[in-house]
């Protein structure tokens, strides 16, 4: 199988594809990227469908060789993308052909950066899904020597125009639908909760955002496990809430503010250890319709540039 050698695997490489669904019953967890928008334009500017297999970059240090004639596109994390030792652009497809060496060093803004190549990388399916998920078995990380199969395909360069690019800021502000829990708080509690800077803390990884900042008393009644979604912002014992990400367990007991909008959360998957959070309440209905806009917005410009 011929494809792209990994001379360097950096941090924490992985391939995912859209995501694993409808095996939660079964204990499994979602997977796929944690960043959707730079997901999404990865494979827009390679020609792919928008769930194609990609390599995701935790803070960078991959290096890749080609042994085919194909296209490869960078996005996410602000970081040095080099071709045989040339600068290129992120949010831009690039020709590589056989010997060439793709090499990204480190992020300097962002967290996550993702790697497209044309019809996606070549992975076995598991439960229909490339996505990997190591606590799971669900696949694993990158190692260094491994080839990553690709088809020889070549296409069309294409940029991300200048102001389309996600901006990572230092401070994010997330937008909540609030749960049925979120009034079991209490008007103080809430205050506090939506008043405050949070930080986040490095203990963070694709399970969940854990944040360090004011303390958030939970109700004292008790729960029962339940599903758990994606986004979910929850309170263990120790006051400090932990936003649920891909990699997260599927059940929980522990009381829940709510839920972070699904079109802010690649923000926060670009938020490195010591960014500050703040939050602010949007209700359901208004959600659905900033989730609408967002999605028609991104298809807009998809069809200009890439049709």
């Amino acid at each position: 199988m011929s494809g792209f050698q990994v001379i360097e695997p950096g941090i924490l490489s992985q391939l995912q594809d859209a995501g694993r669904f409808g095996y939660h019953a079964m204990g499994l967890t979602t997977g796929g990227p944690v960043d959707g928008e730079a997901f999404y334009w990865a494979n827009r500017l390679v020609g792919n469908q928008q769930g194609d297999t990609v390599i995701e970059v935790a803070v960078g240090g991959l290096k890749l060789e080609s042994e085919v004639a194909t296209s490869v596109a960078v996005t996410g994390a602000v970081l040095v993308l080099t071709i045989n030792g040339h600068p290129k652009a992120l949010w831009q497809s690039h020709p590589v052909g056989p010997g060439d060496v793709i090499d990204l060093r480190f992020a300097e803004k962002g967290m996550r950066a993702y790697v497209a190549v044309p019809a996606g990388f070549i992975a076995k399916p598991v439960l229909g899904s490339t996505s990997t998920v190591v606590r799971e078995g669900m696949g694993e990380a990158l190692i260094q020597g491994q080839t990553l199969g690709c088809a020889a395909i070549d296409r069309d360069s294409k940029a991300l125009p200048m102001e389309c690019i996600p901006q990572y800021a230092e401070e994010v502000l997330l937008r909540m639908v609030p749960g049925y829990q979120f009034e079991r708080f209490g008007d103080e509690v809430r205050e506090k909760f939506l008043g405050s800077l949070y930080t986040v803390s490095n203990r963070s990884d694709r399970m969940g955002v854990c944040l360090e900042g004011p303390v958030i008393e939970p109700p004292s009644e008790g729960l029962l496990s339940e599903g758990i979604c994606l986004g979910a912002v929850q309170v263990p014992p120790d006051g400090q809430p932990i936003v649920l990400m891909n990699d997260r367990q599927t059940t929980g007991g522990y009381s829940k503010l709510g839920s972070v909008l699904s079109v802010d959360l690649w923000k926060l998957g670009q938020c490195r250890p010591g960014s500050l959070l703040r939050f602010e309440t949007l209700a359901q209905e208004t959600a659905v319709e900033v989730l609408q806009t967002a999605i028609e917005s991104r298809e807009a410009v998809a069809l200009k540039e890439f049709r």
